[in-house]
């Protein structure tokens, strides 16, 4: 879902966040999760890894699952497959994040359906990096 609505929600997300949780961060610098978060970390935002595979990305410790960080999280971007989002966005939901961004490809209607209706903004299928380009 694009357009006007989509807009608002993904600007609104990126001007009031300051921590972001990014499921599936690579310690690959090749892999597209890993350019993101270190634009974003760049950008002034807190990156927060989440992979149980590894115990550091640029720099900050990586967490196994959502439900171990242990500080408030602005922002939960996900860079898994569409078929992983559900129990990542019910995570997000139990952690009072305030917002779901879910990057390019990655789509669940049902998941996204869930996360507003607990009272997260969501932007599904978009890159949140080349959002932020173009509004700042």
């Amino acid at each position: 879902m694009r357009g006007p609505a989509v807009v608002d929600v993904a600007e609104k997300i990126l001007s009031s966040a300051k921590t972001i949780a990014v499921v599936g961060l690579s310690a690959n610098p090749r892999r597209p999760s890993h350019g993101v978060a270190s634009y974003l970390q760049r950008a002034g935002y807190r990156i927060i890894p989440v992979n149980p595979n590894v115990e550091e990305v640029l720099g900050e410790h990586a967490y196994p699952s959502l439900r171990d960080i242990p500080q408030p999280v602005d922002v939960v971007e996900v860079f898994r497959r569409s078929e992983f989002v559900g129990p990542i966005v019910d995570d997000a939901i139990a952690i009072r994040a305030t917002a779901v961004w879910l990057q390019d490809g990655v789509i669940d209607e049902a998941a996204a359906a869930r996360a507003r209706a607990s009272g997260l903004d969501v932007v599904m299928d978009d890159c949140m990096m080349r959002r932020h380009a173009q509004r700042f």
